[in-house]
């Protein structure tokens, strides 16, 4: 009965930091960019001072848990934001009856 995306739980491990948050917003803004733009951005708009192998290893979580796929072009690496994983989640807890109290 429960259906569970097999990486549900490497999902939630990748949201729970906000740097990764972060990076997934950027990626949402602006798919498809390199790691030395991921970290301009960072530093430039959110004060990141983290290492460019710091947010290497942000995106390698990232990608393993599905959010994020890259492409070689060269010697460059893209990468791009995937919802696939957040749609599982909310296919398995759909917001229901949500009132809107805004």
């Amino acid at each position: 009965m429960l259906a569970y995306y097999e990486g549900m739980a490497d999902v939630f491990r990748a949201l729970d930091d906000e740097t990764r948050r972060l990076i997934l917003d950027e990626l949402f803004s602006r798919d498809g960019q390199t790691l030395f733009e991921i970290c301009a951005v960072l530093s430039s708009r959110h004060g990141l001072g983290s290492s460019r192998q710091a947010i290497s290893q942000h995106l390698g979580v990232l990608e393993s848990a599905g959010l994020v796929v890259t492409e070689r072009r060269g010697r460059s690496k893209f990468h791009y934001f995937s919802s696939d994983p957040l749609a599982a989640i909310t296919r398995r807890w759909p917001v229901v009856g949500k009132d809107d109290t805004s």
